[in-house]
Formats: structure tokens, C-alpha cells, sequence
């Protein structure tokens, strides 16, 4: 394992197993919707202390990772309070639109075919605002993750080999089947402290500094508070931090403040948790009456959620004017390293269209973004408080965690 910050200056000798998986992988797509990049990135995120400063034996960074790896947490349930600011644009509710489109989930495109109730769609709402969440857990075979909204309520709920999806809204259930049962339902977005920690220490190599500064208590439980940060100038990332549970090892709350200051970009913790056995009624579920029912298997057939087409993205994008040139493009490939990592492909020699070339969703998106120039050429860079992506003119994309300047530095480097 590559050396660790700590308190006491340890170096890390153990741990090698932590390592794997640690390179953030770029899993970027042309930022046509770049709020979906940011989606994918929200993972590294960090923890401010509730309140109080409890007095704990005194623990070492490294220790403290392999305190968050070995936890066995395997019951619990509780409250977790999500707050999320990327500074998006007010696209009127197309980013949601985008966002959901990028999960490739059968429900992200609407219509027919789809439903309201699909978990791929519907947890990206997760990136942007406030929401509270129930979670409960009993084992590999039982999840429930309830999303509280306005008079309304969607459940994610694994029971055995089922997973049912219900928005109380729409009056609307997903269901699909695993291959067994200790295989869990898969999210596309973080949705508890947990899926935050996982992702946070992908991070963590020898480009970040982790410490362990003092203690916290979080939903009135003592914790210790890991801060990582990137040790590289360019990033948009200013400091991670976790609260671990210093009885269990389980991850509280996180919180995400950028590089450029100011209010947190994503803030997520329990405000109530235990770790007793949840009843076992809580995992039940009956579709309601007369609630329209979409089976995986039947929504995975419709052609227009580009399930059965090897597009993705570009294919559920058909529709838009001017994202033809989406198609075919080249898998992304990594430039620099570390927290300066930028994913950068080629979409095939065609930027954002014009609105002279009848490009209406270009010139509309191009209004969000700021114009740049360099050898590279000229393009167009759309920003969020944490991920930017540059599109050149000539179809050539780069994005990361990254500011600005450093986009046009890679791009002029790649000439």
C-alpha cells in the first residue's frame, strides 16, 4: 500500500488488499449531459462532526482504513439525510431527463416500455437537492431503501432472489430477479455513508494525504474522522472526510467540500442508526392494488430504452437533434494520474453542433458552458462545483475532477 499521512507520521506497511480497486476507473460519457459525469463522481465525499468531541483511544489513518474494510455491519437501520449541491445549471428538469437516460436502466427513457418505478431511474435523483432516506438491512438476503418525498414514497426493497422497485406516486412496481440470493440489487448512484466510503478510498494512493483529525459524534454514536485530501494542485476536490464508527467501523456521515470553497457539494449521514436486527415484516412486499407491475425481463425488450442495442447512451439519444455523431465513438482512455486523472475520447471528428448546422440541443447547451481557446483549437467547457468536461470543436472530449485550465493543458498536450 502506498504510504499514508497520519497523525503520527506512520508509514503504511499493510493493507496491500486496500489497493485493489483504488484507481477511479472513467467511466465518462460524452458530458452532452455532464451532470451524468458528475453522477458517476459524487462518490468521493467526506464527513463533518454532528456535534460533541468524544475522547477515543487514538487510532492511526492506516488503522482507521482497515477499520472501515473489516467491518461486518451486516443489520441495521436508520435515517440518512443526503444534501447535494453541484452547482448545475436550471435546465428545467432535463438534467434529471439526461442523468436518467446515462443509467441505461429500462425506465430512464419513459414511454411504453418503462416504468416510474425503476430503480436505475430513479435513484439519480440522489445528485441534486436535499432528500431523506430509510435504510434497513438483515444479511446479504434483505435490503430496503426508502425514499421519502412530498406526500409520496419510493422503496427499493431485496428479499431473497427478488428485487421490488414501488413508487407510491405513479402507483407503479419494478421487478426483477437475482441469480441467488446473496446477491445484492445493484445501484447506480450512492445512496448510504457506506457506498460513499467505498468510493472515497478508490482514491486513495500515493497523489492523496489521509489523516485521522479527532473524533465526532454522529447520530449519537462516538466516531473518528478520516480526511482525505488530494496532494496535487488542479483538482476540484478539496477534502474528504468520513466519520467511522468507532464501535463497529461502519462509515456515518460524509460530507465533500470543493476546492474552491464555500458550501459542501455533497453532505450525507445518518441522523438515527441502529444496529439491532430489523423486524422481518419490514422486508415484505406485496404489490398494491391495481398497480401497474413491469417485470426486468419485459422492460429490457423495449427497443427504445436501448437495452438490446449496443449504442447506450447514443442510441436512447437518437431523438436529440444533433447527437449523431455519438455513435461509434472510441472507449475513453486515462490521462494523468491520481486526482488529476482526465478521461478523455474521441467522438468521432464532431463537437457540439451549431445552430447554423440546425445543432438546436448544441446551441442550447453551449449556452451553459464557457468558450476556450489553446493549440488544441477552440471548445466549449461546461462546469459543475466538483467535475468539468472540455468538447473540443473537433469531437475530442476530456473530463474530470479537474478545473478548467488544467482541461485546456491536457487537451494542448495531447496535440
Amino acid at each position: 500500500m502506498a504510504p499514508i499521512d497520519s497523525d503520527d507520521n506512520t508509514t503504511a506497511g499493510e493493507g496491500e488488499e486496500l489497493r485493489a480497486g483504488r484507481r477511479r476507473a472513467a467511466r465518462y460519457v460524452v458530458p452532452v449531459a455532464v451532470m451524468g459525469v458528475a453522477a458517476a463522481t459524487i462518490g468521493l465525499v467526506p464527513a463533518l462532526a454532528d456535534s460533541g468531541d468524544p475522547d477515543l483511544p487514538k487510532v492511526t489513518a492506516e488503522q482507521l482504513i482497515e477499520k472501515i474494510a473489516k467491518s461486518d455491519v451486516e443489520q441495521l437501520s436508520g435515517t440518512v439525510k443526503i444534501s447535494t449541491d453541484l452547482g448545475l445549471p436550471d435546465l428545467g428538469g432535463l438534467e434529471s431527463g439526461l442523468m436518467s437516460g446515462m443509467s441505461g436502466g429500462p425506465g430512464s427513457g419513459g414511454g411504453e416500455g418503462g416504468s416510474a418505478a425503476d430503480p436505475s431511474a430513479k435513484l439519480t435523483e440522489l445528485v441534486s437537492g436535499t432528500h431523506t432516506l430509510r435504510v434497513a438491512a438483515d444479511g446479504p438476503d434483505r435490503q430496503k431503501l426508502s425514499l421519502l418525498e412530498n406526500a409520496a414514497e419510493y422503496s427499493l426493497i431485496h428479499d431473497g432472489k427478488d428485487v421490488w422497485g414501488y413508487d407510491s406516486k405513479s402507483n407503479e412496481v419494478y421487478h426483477a430477479t437475482t441469480s441467488g440470493s446473496a446477491e445484492q440489487p445493484e445501484k447506480e448512484v450512492p445512496a448510504t455513508p457506506k457506498d460513499f466510503a467505498d468510493q472515497a478510498l478508490k482514491a486513495v494512493d500515493d497523489t492523496t494525504s489521509v489523516t485521522v483529525d479527532g473524533t465526532a459524534q454522529v447520530a449519537g454514536r462516538d466516531a473518528y474522522r478520516l480526511v482525505i485530501k488530494p496532494k496535487q494542485d488542479g483538482s476540484t476536490v478539496g477534502a474528504i472526510s468520513v466519520a467511522v464508527d468507532a464501535e463497529t467501523g461502519m462509515p456515518l456521515k460524509f460530507t465533500l467540500t470543493p476546492s474552491s470553497g464555500g458550501a459542501a457539494v455533497v453532505d450525507a449521514g445518518f441522523t438515527k442508526v441502529s444496529f439491532a436486527k430489523p423486524d422481518a415484516s419490514t422486508f415484505d412486499f406485496t404489490p398494491p392494488k391495481g398497480a401497474k407491475v413491469t417485470e426486468a425481463d419485459e422492460a429490457a425488450e423495449a427497443p427504445e430504452h436501448g437495452r438490446e442495442t449496443e449504442g447506450g447512451l447514443a442510441e436512447e439519444m437518437d431523438g436529440l437533434k444533433g447527437t449523431d455523431g455519438l455513435k461509434g465513438t472510441d472507449g475513453p482512455k486515462v490521462i494523468g494520474e491520481g486526482w488529476n486523472s482526465i478521461a478523455t475520447f474521441d467522438t468521432g471528428g464532431q463537437g457540439l453542433p451549431t445552430a447554423s448546422a440546425g445543432g438546436d440541443l448544441g446551441g442550447f447547451l453551449g449556452s451553459f458552458g464557457d468558450q476556450v481557446k489553446g493549440d488544441f483549437g477552440s471548445g466549449t467547457v461546461f462546469k459543475t462545483r466538483l467535475v468539468n468536461a472540455l468538447i473540443t470543436d473537433d469531437g475530442k472530449v476530456y473530463a474530470g475532477a479537474v478545473t478548467k485550465d488544467a482541461l485546456v493543458k491536457a487537451a494542448d498536450a495531447a496535440q
